[in-house]
């Protein structure tokens, strides 16, 4: 396609697309290090993502025992020991915080290690990538199959990869719904074909997005579509290890004769065999000695294909390696490398992850098992009775998070000569206080009358508070509101 614009009378012709097409990417299979650590570590999330929402957890009677689960009909969220109510969705907010924190801090340390060995988009695309080699080949062999093989071969292992792709991308599906009710039993129900029309429905739309973005979007995804390559340039330092083509040792390339002519001729020659291996190996197509790039995922791959070649040749490793940009200069200058892991934001990081950290400790551990919220009514704000008191009238809501019912003991403090009233009718104890009884981990909702025959100032709000009692542990909770009077 071809672009003409006219400026100030002249036309100038603008060849080329408007756009770049998609470029197939047939990365090769490499062996190494980081190759290791990154199998290592797609077992390891895979294998907690599609087992965990079997692991049983005992919390007594009562209680789900499901280690792992998000209980959306009676509003929990349950982690092993750890049970999160609605209202105590800080604890979540808390989470995000160190989440957000946790990933400055590894892109302060080595860039974009998120992206390279944990996100979710990486372990599938590594793993659909993976089941497209054992079924086509190595790249060598899908390019010639595409220039050679049958229709009929490259038909048969088509459908085959699609079909291994469907599965992983609708177990993928499968095990997220796991999370949201009890593991064993909607597997079972999924299988026989009872379970909830939502359930389908989510294991559909979650397995065409898996087959989707890790089968066929793979690199696009992390270029075009996720906005962390683009928020963590901001985030970085000249002290930030990335993975770095060390071009003070590697130019001026050239191919393995020309490199080692110059070398006997005492003329300059870098280390750099031009093989692009490198490129080779890239799952999303960078060639890494054109220093960082937005595609690049920093995933190591480059490194393991570039080492195993320096070894062929009997060369040092190391030509592509985790270094900082102010590394390279400094050799270039004769200067020795510098490496500061702790620094003023590594240090502000990890600060910030450890004060966050324990408080979200602390206000677990000293949470308590028991709370009550209360709702003033607003119109009217209170009422004059007959008698000349003052009444307020109040909606309490009592939570009780353990796995046996109890009882509590309401009692109001700060209004001088209050008397309590619970609508309906509830039993009281001897010194008049009311007893209202609420089920294992439930909640109870009432009404509260409070008045007085006390004379109080004009326009009086009187801070007061209310207080419920576990008659059987002795276990307190209190929550602030006001009294109004004329």
């Amino acid at each position: 396609m071809n672009v003409a614009t006219k400026v100030e009378g002249a036309q100038t012709d603008i060849d080329g697309p408007l756009y770049e097409a998609r470029r197939k990417i047939y990365p090769i299979a490499v062996h190494g290090t980081f190759r290791r650590i990154k199998w290592a570590l797609l077992i390891i999330t895979l294998g907690i993502y599609y087992l965990l929402p079997f692991v049983r957890w005992d919390r007594g009677p009562n209680a789900p025992s499901q280690a792992v689960l998000v209980d959306l009909v009676n509003g929990r969220f349950y982690f092993f020991f750890i049970e999160i109510w609605p209202q105590e969705i800080y604890y979540i907010t808390g989470l995000l915080i160190l989440a957000a924190l946790v990933l400055f801090l590894m892109n302060a340390v080595a860039g974009r290690l998120w992206c390279g060995y944990l996100c979710p988009q990486t372990v599938w695309t590594d793993l659909f990538q993976a089941i497209e080699r054992m079924v086509e080949g190595d790249p060598r062999q899908r390019r010639e199959k595409e220039k050679h093989a049958s229709r009929t071969q490259r038909a048969f292992e088509a459908a085959a990869k699609h079909f291994l792709w469907i599965m992983v991308a609708w177990w993928t599906g499968g095990a997220w719904v796991l999370y949201f009710a009890d593991a064993p039993t909607l597997a079972m129900q999924l299988l026989k074909g009872e379970a909830p029309l939502v359930a389908y429905l989510w294991i559909g739309i979650l397995t065409l997005t898996t087959y989707a973005l890790a089968g066929h979007m793979r690199e696009q995804v992390c270029t075009y579509m996720c906005p962390w390559p683009r928020i963590q340039a901001a985030l970085t330092d000249e002290y930030a290890l990335n993975v770095t083509y060390r071009y003070d040792r590697g130019e001026p390339r050239g191919s393995l004769k020309k490199t080692e002519a110059l070398k006997l001729e005492g003329l300059p020659a870098g280390d750099c065999v031009d093989c692009h291996q490198c490129v080779a190996a890239c799952p999303t197509g960078v060639d890494i000695r054109d220093g960082s790039q937005l595609s690049c995922v920093q995933c190591g791959l480059c490194i393991d294909a570039c080492d195993s070649i320096m070894k062929k040749i009997g060369r040092p490793t190391g030509l592509i390696a985790y270094d900082t940009e102010m590394n390279v200069e400094r050799r270039q200058q004769g200067l020795p490398p510098v490496t500061k892991i702790l620094r003023a934001r590594t240090v502000l990081y990890a600060a910030l992850i450890v004060i966050v950290g324990g408080i979200m400790v602390a206000a677990l551990a000293t949470r308590g098992s028991e709370s009550v919220s209360v709702l003033h009514d607003r119109n009217p704000l209170f009422v004059q009775l007959s008698d000349g008191s003052i009444r307020n009238a109040y909606t309490l809501r009592l939570v009780n998070k353990q796995s046996m019912p109890r009882s509590f003991a309401i009692s109001v403090e700060g209004v001088p000569e209050a008397r309590l009233e619970i609508a309906g009718g509830v039993s009281t104890l001897e010194d008049g206080r009311p007893v209202v009884e609420v089920g294992p981990d439930q909640t109870y909702e009432l009404r509260a009358l409070v008045s007085t025959a006390a004379k109080l100032p004009a326009n009086a709000s009187l801070n007061m508070s209310f207080q419920i009692t576990d008659i059987a542990g002795g276990e307190t909770s209190t929550t602030p509101d006001h009294f109004k009077g004329p």
